[in-house]
């Protein structure tokens, strides 16, 4: 049983699997419900705070990008933490920048005093930074200032840019610092967000050239972008100390925030709109990180995405990859932005839609209608005349409004996978018994797998078994499933699984018993027959028991290998047990009825005897207490002893001797009590008559 369970799990599973790796693999979707699940799970505040500021932002700002998440409670913890951070004199730049940043969410109730008196400190601090960390850490604390209503304007704004441009490389990285040999693709991010905010709080415009000789370093950073196939682009570091090293996901966050941030600031920058959208595919294609922080960065790099002044990237994705022929499902496309906004007015057109497995496309150029009321691009593709299986579509976009070519990017082509799954009829179907010289002979069966119809088979090791079908999709084309199998299994859970393959646009196969004998074991008897055919495009895949064939196999010689030993259902303890019967012995032989109360008689003489002295001897009364309570005590003490006698009586009928003897010892006590109060009544009434 646990066998063959674990064959039908192991049937079901690769369907499943099947199925699972077309999703996986289909078009990304822009930021849905699933990320703001996650972010409710994974930022979790203890007692109303977070460990740590740092942590406090990333937690609010992604609550506050995805619009979940309430900042009350964590407010009145956080806040005199902020404040006190403002206020401390030995607030390193990091500090500062985490309060600072952090407040411009929570809108703590700080004064402008204490504004001034941290953007004086930043100033002097800005003075002496030979650091890229400190410098970024001042510069946007000062700039976090400003979008307070506080004045923080850098004196010196041309010299600090030109202290940040200093630690620029020719290949667009930055170093951290100029003892820092080394150059790193995140610390590039930095430099250019640091950058930004200088030229924000210049108190007169930046020299243009030295804001070309940025754009010029940012388009050297672009061109060490690396890829993926399907067009996924992404930054990573290279040749950076461990302590330093950034991830992939990391990495390109710093340098999205960056440009981004340099391009509000500096103009149009030269990126081309592919770029921006391979980046956004990075993040997207991820999913849902498992961490804290790569949920922060991947939600915090696609909102400086979803609007920028480079290139605004436009997602296309499938909502359903899976559709059914069955239930005349749609097409369905969207065109959104990264957290699903709607696109501009525009027009998808699916080019061609070619079989996964050939490149020659099966359908072309067809125009998809726009739902204006779901804002969803659908195709009917019934119509069409495609068959089940699996395809890779690409699609066409284009704008309406030729502005919006300078403002959105499409990526021109994008492709995507869809299954189309319906009905496959099993025609044909015939098995049959025949001689190992009579093939053309053979006397078949029809089948028809569609009713539960079984058949009844006899073989001897001298035969065959022949099983013939055809699997036809519903445009009549010969289907070849991913599983096709057939099973024998023996009466004693002995299971031989073979598979069929595909010949002259049939699946057939012959067992030849003599060949098997030895995999059977040479175990004769009635085999269960069972067929399996399983495909993800195969909406009616099946196992099913086709009837029984009862082999007459020859005895096993002497060393002949024997059955394996079956494994036990783990399940099977949990069953009824089997019935226990108890075998009593025989009663031993009995006197005659007759005798035994003949001997009942005779036992009960004596109590005659004794019941005709009592009345022959007399019975006096005249000792019997005559005041109240003796009375009740003698009463009391004869009744105790004629329920002595009762229970004797009892013990002989019914009772056992255990009930008997706890009894008895009831009786005991009570009569011990009630008799020694009796005569000691007795013996006080004889004492004063001697006396008298």
């Amino acid at each position: 049983m646990a066998r063959n369970l674990g064959f039908v799990v192991g049937f079901a599973a690769l369907i499943c699997a099947a199925l699972l790796s077309i999703s996986a693999a289909a078009s990304i979707r822009p930021i849905s419900d699933a990320h703001r699940s996650a972010a409710l799970e994974l930022f979790v505040p203890v007692d109303g705070s977070f460990p740590s500021l740092e942590e406090t932002y990333e937690a609010l700002r992604t609550f506050q990008i995805l619009g979940v998440g309430k900042t009350s409670d964590i407010s009145n913890a956080t806040c005199p933490v902020v404040l006190d951070k403002l206020r401390s004199p030995t607030s390193s730049p990091k500090e500062f920048f985490n309060a600072l940043r952090l407040n411009g969410i929570l809108g703590c109730e700080i004064g402008s005093q204490t504004f001034e008196n941290v953007a004086s400190h930043l100033q002097a601090l800005i003075k002496d930074a030979d650091s890229l960390m400190d410098l970024y850490y001042s510069v946007i604390s000062l700039l976090h200032i400003k979008g307070q209503g506080v004045s923080a304007v850098l004196s010196d704004a041309e010299g600090v840019f030109h202290s940040i441009k200093a630690l620029s490389q020719s290949d667009g990285r930055w170093r951290y610092d100029s003892n820092n040999a080394e150059s790193s693709t995140y610390a590039a991010g930095i430099a250019l967000e640091a950058l930004a905010a200088v030229v924000s709080l210049a108190d007169a415009e930046v020299d243009q050239s030295k804001i070309g000789i940025v754009k010029h370093d940012i388009e050297k950073l672009f061109d060490s972008i690396k890829s993926y196939d399907d067009g996924t682009l992404y930054f990573d570091e290279k040749h950076v100390d461990g302590s330093e090293y950034k991830g992939p996901l990391t990495t390109t966050a710093s340098v999205v925030r960056g440009v981004t941030a340099f391009a509000a600031v500096a103009g149009k920058l030269n990126i081309p709109g592919d770029k921006m959208l391979g980046l956004a595919k990075f993040f997207l294609s991820i999913g849902v990180p498992g961490s804290t922080k790569d949920l922060f960065n991947q939600i915090d790099a696609l909102s400086c995405l979803e609007s920028n002044r480079i290139s605004i990237p436009l997602i296309l994705s499938l909502p359903a990859t899976v559709l059914s022929l069955t239930s005349k499902d749609q097409l369905k496309v969207e065109v959104t932005t990264v957290f699903g906004s709607a696109a501009p007015p525009l027009t998808v057109i699916l080019v061609q839609a070619s079989s996964y497995d050939k490149d020659t496309p099966v359908l072309e150029n067809q125009e998809l209608q726009f739902d204006t009321e779901n804002n969803i691009h659908y195709l009917d593709i019934l119509p069409l005349k495609i068959d089940v299986g699996k395809y890779t579509l690409e699609f066409e976009i284009s704008l309406h409004d030729p502005e919006n070519l300078n403002i959105y990017a499409t990526g021109g082509r994008a492709n995507a996978l869809a299954f189309l799954t319906g009905t496959i009829k099993v025609d044909k179907a015939q098995i049959g018994v025949f001689d190992s010289d009579a093939e053309s002979a053979a006397t078949m069966q029809k089948l028809d797998l569609s009713q539960d119809n079984r058949i009844s088979l006899a073989a001897n090791h001298l035969q065959r078994m022949r099983l013939t079908f055809q699997l036809v999709t519903p445009l009549g084309h010969n289907f070849k499933p991913h599983q096709v199998f057939l099973k024998l299994r023996h009466e004693s859970k002995v299971e031989h699984i073979f598979a069929l393959e595909s010949s002259a646009r049939q699946f057939k196969i012959i067992l030849d018993f003599l060949g098997l004998v030895e995999k059977f074991y040479y175990l004769s008897g009635r085999y269960e027959i069972e067929l399996a055919i399983g495909d993800a495009a195969m909406e009616n895949s099946f196992l099913r028991v086709l009837g029984y064939i009862d082999l007459d196999l020859p005895e096993p010689p002497e060393k002949a290998s024997r059955p394996p030993p079956q494994p036990v259902d783990p399940y099977s303890r949990f069953g009824p047990k089997l019935e226990i019967s108890h075998i009593f012995r025989s009663p031993e032989k009995r006197p005659p009825k007759e005798l035994s109360f003949a001997f009942l008689a005779l036992t009960n003489v004596p109590l005659v005897g004794f019941l005709i002295g009592l009345l022959r001897l007399g019975v006096n009364f005249k000792g019997f207490p005559s005041s109240s309570v003796p009375a009740l005590f003698s009463i009391l003490f004869h009744a105790g002893i004629a329920a002595v006698l009762l229970l004797y009586g009892l013990f002989w009928l019914k009772l056992d001797l255990f009930t008997t003897l706890k009894a008895l010892g009831l009786l005991g006590v009570f009569l011990i009590f009630v008799g020694h109060r009796t005569l000691s009544h007795l013996a006080s009434t004889s004492a004063k008559l001697k006396t008298n």
